[in-house]
Parts: structure tokens; sequence; C-alpha cells
């Protein structure tokens, strides 16, 4: 039998089977403050991504040996809905879901001032609805945003975005099928003002060139991604005044 034919994810003009350049982000919409019952919340799309984070806190601590007596206990629950994918999964917690849990936690470590609120709790919920590859840095841009909506003070906010290779190249922020196809994965997370990386994870085999492309191309990525969350955050509290101002005038 002949051998099938594969069809690359990259085309030989570099171009990547969505039409993306290999430098070239998915298009990205953030809301912020979309959840009147959360402190914080804030809404993305990055692709066919679709996910909801939600911050309640400072609050005491339940069970309350929990507390810390130096800063607020930071806690993350990631979760993915059970129609998030294809196939549909399970409810329950898998263990992926507690790994990237503790992972977006520890990128918001260095960023939220947790010294400011000793004996409490900021809980972060990230709940993905729709996921289509970079989940866990689509979660951290989304919970950053969250954090800052609730008002909790950040040293910066947390931007992250992955870069990776596929069919040979360097290519930044890859969906579903760019993850499962190619050879590297390398989620990172970083404060832009403060030029502070506060996640770096690596999936697949790169050499120290190919990895430094990678480091940087992805960095790039995170300082785009930042300037659109400021936007979103901007246009939250351009909103509030104008309702603020209608509000005067009707008086």
């Amino acid at each position: 039998m002949p051998k099938k034919k594969v069809k690359k994810v990259v085309n030989k003009e570099n171009i990547r089977h969505d039409g993306r350049k290999l430098s070239e982000l998915r298009p990205i919409k953030l809301e912020v403050g979309i959840l009147g019952n959360a402190d914080g919340s804030a809404y993305i799309e990055q692709g066919k991504n679709k996910i909801l984070a939600g911050v309640y806190g400072p609050k005491e601590v339940h069970p309350k040996h929990l507390a810390l007596p130096d800063r607020s206990r930071l806690r993350c629950r990631y979760h993915m809905a059970p129609f998030s994918v294809q196939e549909r999964k399970s409810p329950a917690p898998s263990r992926r879901d507690i790994e990237l849990s503790k992972v977006i936690r520890e990128a918001f470590e260095p960023s939220v001032f947790t010294e400011y609120y000793p004996k409490t709790s900021i809980d972060i919920f990230i709940e993905v609805l729709q996921a289509d590859g970079g989940t866990r840095c689509a979660s951290i841009t989304a919970a950053s945003l969250a954090l800052a909506d609730a008002g909790i003070p950040l040293r910066d906010l947390v931007s992250a975005c992955a870069a990776g290779k596929v069919d040979g190249r360097i290519v930044l922020d890859l969906n579903d099928k760019e993850d499962k196809e190619g050879e590297a994965d390398l989620p990172l997370a970083y404060m832009s003002n403060l030029n502070a990386i506060t996640l770096l994870q690596m999936d697949g085999m790169l050499t120290s060139e190919e990895f430094e492309q990678a480091i940087n191309l992805a960095l790039e990525g995170c300082n785009q991604i930042y300037q659109l969350q400021k936007e979103a955050l901007k246009a939250k509290y351009v909103e509030v005044k104008e309702t603020m101002n209608e509000g005067a005038d009707e008086q």
C-alpha cells in the first residue's frame, strides 16, 4: 500500500494551518467585571478557548487552621467543564486539573502583595468552557485581570503565552492541533513592567538555540497580551465613569 501523505501543520511559506504566521497570536478578546457575585472577574477568548475567571477575597480562611500568620493564603482551582472538549470530560477534578491549579497559583505568588492581608485567603476560580490548546496560559491572563478587578494590590499584571516547535519551526501561541502534533511546547508567564518570569515549563525537546528563540518569542507574545490586558481594565472603568456621569445628569 502507498504511504499516506502526512499533511504539514506549517507549510513551505511558513504559514500555519489556521492561516497565522509563525510569530502571530490567535485573536484575543478580554472582558473584565462580568460576574456580579464575585469580588473580581474576567473572561478571555483566545482562538477557540473560552475561559472564565472569578476571584473572592481577601476573606477569612476556612478551616481556620489553614490561615498564615504573616500573609494571605493564595488558592487556585482550575477546572475544565465536561463540555469543554470534544469527548465528554469527567466533571471530577483530574490529575491535570490539580497540577495546573498548583502551577497557576505559583505563577501569581510573585505578583500578589499577600503580606498586606495576613490570616486571610484569596481564592481564584478558573472554569474552562471551551478548550483549544494553551488553556493554562489563557487562564493566567484572565485570572490576573480578575485579581486586579477585585482590587487586590499587584506588583504587576501577569501575562502568559506559549511558544513551541511545530514541523521544525518555532511558533507562537500553539493551538490544540499544534500542541498535539508539535515537537515541543513552552508555556511562560511574565510580569512585563518588572521584566520578571513567574512561570516557565517545557514539554518536548529543543536545542539550546531553539530554546532561546522560543523564550524570546513567548516574551514578545506576553508583551502584546499585557497591552491588551491594560486596555481591557481601562475599558471597564471608562464604562463605569460614563454610567456614573449619566446618573448624575439624570439627577
